[in-house]
């Protein structure tokens, strides 16, 4: 066989096999697709295939190559694992790595199986693999609430993401069920206990629905990548995906309403997203927009505010960056006035949506009549200028049509002075002046004698458009002075407005990749990333984040110059950078904030570390001087030459001093575990262990000061759990001391059983108990619980026992044992799903 790669230069394939719950048949799948491509005539080997004992899949591992494993010894067992360097030196086109989350036997080449297969893909090697859904790392803390089983197994999502097909295996939950129960997937011995735990119906349901929406997850994320990649704007329907556009105002919790209603008949994500003008004209209150997120939130929906000039451009940016298939706008609540001379946001949206569906709801704010603010800055002054020849032209009209005979030149000049305050209240001085010239002209021409001439006769005629020109200046430089402070009202109204979305984004617990993720969405960037002096990039969201100031589009400074906020994309204006500087500072606010939740959390150790020494210099005063007197006082008489002793006495005294000294070694070998554990440095070296075996070297390993070692019954079977044999052994020699102490007249029954992939180990006594409520207070450092003569030990035991069960990822209890007594409970991962 050549021993060149398949794809020299070029990295091998990821195939998954993504199962929703154990025994769906992703193995079964992954050997099928091997005969499938056997038959093309593909060099495909089997390196890793674990049938589970299962007829049916191993009667397909016939006609397939089998790379032999590598048995690594371990702890006086030996185990087989996959051999990377076996396959490499055979060098198939196609290899079979079932398990992929599997975690290599210590002395492997590598800690994790997906590291193997990293290696075989780098050679140009395909790999076809299997990984179940509870084993992904960030599901993990989910199916451990679902099924209440802790996985100890996982595989970076990442992996997974990364691999070129994943496909999942799955079938109903009542179909696994029969499966289960006709012995298809575990022996016969295990079924009921399977079927009664882990197996249940709802597990069932709900894993399969986590698997479904991880993996639509992941299509999701691949088709954005791909549309991103190929610069593709156009929707593509693939997903229906409804955005709901809102103001704030009173409708806007209709219109949330009215697209949920649209969004749930087609199983649709919904977006409510509100654009903040740069001009700030669409203002809206904290509270307003507070209503309005309270309502999107108990409907699912997602929230999310756009910056943008030109609001119908910013909507169908956003809506079609976010591949939406539907928006839906509210009617609007401009007159029929306003709407003549702009066309509005909905009839843009409607004309530039392309293959987007635009729905307009109505609702009870619709068609409110003419207000002022529903005209436009740019409507205001086309209409003044208009009203500036306007204006006069029909006062003239009138004057010299209808009122010519009734009035005289001072009323006719009064009627032009009303004509010019109208213009300059529009705004704007320029119209206003052109009007009141306009007017003076007019005035002189037709109605000032010699009348169809502009020769000025009077000094009367002079004044009047002189007055006429002062007055129209000094009302239009006060509306322009009002103009002027309403526009800067709305942009401080639009700044405390994205001010407020910012700061609630960090009040409601959103992280520095989160807040960073607000703005680059805010502003519509491409990227956005936080720079720190000189340490570099500390967080970044969004494609080709910039990573120095010079290559920033727009850069925030946090004043200090050792942060930089850098956003990659438009270039923002101004008005917009103020707001961004006090973002930046928030985001800087929170590095600082992490950094000092991290020194508290040292400082806190360290506060913890000095109150242990306190407590451990307290409790172990007297039980360290009590064996040291015992034995001091044993080897003074030995060594008394005044007395005679007896074979039998000095034999009595011996047993003494050796009874105190294994006192001490109990006491200082706790006290050195408990210092490990409060220094986190205990690191459990986990392998199958048969607990038969470990019981009964712990019964060896007691004390000699114990007794009643004729009272302990063990009862454990074959049972085998994944864990540190020696730390389990130390956990069960001080839990069954403490049995054996507190329960000096009845059995301490030793027993086991499995319940999933999951081993209880009771250690159950028939003393006192202890009082209700009180059973987790067992664990705590320095407790004996109705201990007052401080006779019985400092108190470590249990203690100890619970962190050398929880390093081992296990976990430990206490419970009432029927008819009186204490029950403790270990629980640790069975062995066999682990090999």
């Amino acid at each position: 066989m050549s021993s060149a790669s398949p794809n020299p230069g070029r990295r091998g394939e990821l195939r998954v096999y993504l199962g929703a719950a154990p025994g769906v048949g992703k193995t079964y799948a992954m050997l099928g697709e091997a005969h499938r491509r056997l038959e093309r005539g593909t060099d495909v080997v089997a390196a890793v295939v674990e049938t589970h004992g299962r007829r049916k899949t191993a009667e397909l591992l016939d006609g397939i190559e089998v790379v032999p494993p590598r048995v690594v010894a371990y702890r006086g067992s030996e185990f087989a694992e996959l051999d990377v360097d076996a396959v490499l030196r055979r060098n198939p086109q196609v290899v079979l790595v079932d398990e992929l989350a599997h975690t290599n036997t210590p002395g492997s080449r590598n800690a994790k199986r997906w590291q193997d297969v990293d290696e075989l893909l780098d050679a140009g090697i395909t790999v076809v693999s299997t990984v179940n859904v509870q084993h992904l790392e960030s599901l993990n803390d989910v199916v451990a609430q679902i099924t209440g089983i802790a996985q100890q197994e996982t595989v970076p999502d990442e992996v997974v993401r990364r691999a070129d097909q994943v496909e999942l295996v799955d079938i109903a939950p009542e179909a696994l069920q029969r499966r289960l129960s006709h012995g298809n997937v575990y022996a016969p011995e295990r079924i009921d206990a399977a079927l009664s735990n882990y197996f249940r119906r709802g597990n069932l349901t709900a894993l399969r629905e986590l698997a479904l929406l991880w993996l639509a997850d992941q299509v999701d994320a691949a088709l954005a990548k791909y549309r991103a990649d190929n610069h593709i704007t156009d929707t593509w329907e693939a997903r229906e995906r409804v955005v709901v556009a809102v103001t704030g105002g009173p409708e806007s919790e209709t219109l949330v309403r009215r697209a949920f209603r649209i969004a749930s008949k087609s199983s649709a994500e919904l977006m409510v997203v509100h654009v903040v003008r740069g001009d700030g004209l669409s203002g809206v209150s904290a509270p307003q927009m507070g209503r309005v997120r309270d309502v999107a939130t108990s409907l699912g929906a997602t929230v999310h505010t756009v910056v943008g000039d030109d609001v119908a451009t910013a909507l169908l940016d956003f809506a079609r960056e976010r591949n939406a298939t539907q928006l839906v706008l509210g009617i609007s609540r401009r007159s029929r006035w306003a709407r003549i001379l702009d066309e509005g946001i909905g009839s843009a949206v409607v004309r530039e949506s392309g293959k987007i569906d635009v729905h307009m709801v109505t609702h009870g704010e619709a068609n409110p009549g003419w207000t002022g603010s529903s005209v436009t800055a740019g409507q205001r002054r086309l209409a003044s200028w208009l009203a500036a020849v306007a204006v006069p032209s029909a006062i003239c009209a009138v004057t010299v049509l209808l009122l010519d005979r009734f009035l005289g030149i001072g009323g006719e000049s009064a009627l032009f002075f009303v004509g010019v305050l109208v213009v300059a209240l529009l705004g704007g001085v320029a119209p206003a002046a052109l009007s009141a010239v306009f007017s003076g002209l007019l005035l002189n021409y037709f109605l000032v004698e010699p009348r169809y001439t502009f020769t000025i006769s009077a000094p009367d005629s002079a004044i009047t458009i002189v007055v006429l020109l002062a007055v129209a200046v000094a009302v239009a430089a006060l509306v322009d002075g009002a103009a002027s402070r309403a526009r800067e009202a709305r942009r401080a109204s639009r700044e405390a407005e994205l001010l407020a979305l910012f700061a609630g984004s960090v009040l409601r617990g959103a992280d520095l990749s989160a807040l960073l993720e607000r703005v680059r969405e805010t502003y519509s960037q491409r990227a956005v990333s936080l720079v720190r002096e000189p340490a570099g990039v500390i967080a970044c969201v969004g494609d080709q984040p910039c990573v120095d100031v010079d290559t920033a589009d727009t850069a925030i400074e946090v004043g200090d110059d050792e942060f930089w906020m850098l956003l990659a994309g438009k270039s923002l204006p101004a008005r917009d950078r103020r707001v961004l500087g006090a973002v930046a500072r928030q985001a800087a606010g929170l590095v600082r904030q992490r950094e000092l939740t991290a020194e508290a959390g040292r400082a806190e150790a360290i506060a913890r570390a000095d109150e242990l020494r306190r407590s451990l210099l307290s409790a172990v005063s007297h039980d360290l001087r009590t064996p040291l007197a015992a034995a001091k006082a044993a080897v003074s008489s030995l060594r008394a030459e005044d007395v005679g002793f007896s074979p039998e006495d000095t034999a009595e005294l011996l047993a003494t001093v050796e009874e105190s000294v294994d006192q001490l070694t109990a006491l200082v070998g706790n006290l050195l575990d408990s210092s490990r554990l409060a220094a986190g440095v205990v690191r459990p070296e986990l392998r199958e262990v048969f607990l038969d075996e470990v019981v009964h070297r712990a019964i060896v390993a007691m004390p000699r000061g114990s007794t009643g070692m004729d009272r302990i019954k063990v009862d454990v079977g074959d049972a085998a759990v994944l864990a540190d044999g020696g730390l389990l052994e130390r956990v069960l020699v001080n839990v069954i001391d403490n049995a054996l102490r507190y329960a000096p007249d009845g059995l301490v029954r030793v027993n086991a059983g499995r319940v999933g992939d999951r081993v209880l180990i009771n250690v159950v006594d028939e003393g006192p108990g202890v009082a209700r409520g009180a059973e987790d207070s067992l664990f705590a450092p320095f407790q004996r619980l109705g201990d007052t003569d401080n006779t019985t030990g400092v108190g470590l035991g249990l203690s100890v026992a619970r962190g050398f069960v929880e390093a081992m990822g296990g976990s430990i209890s206490a419970n009432d044992t029927p008819g009186g007594g204490l029950t403790v409970v270990l629980d640790l991962a069975a062995a066999e799903d682990h090999r």
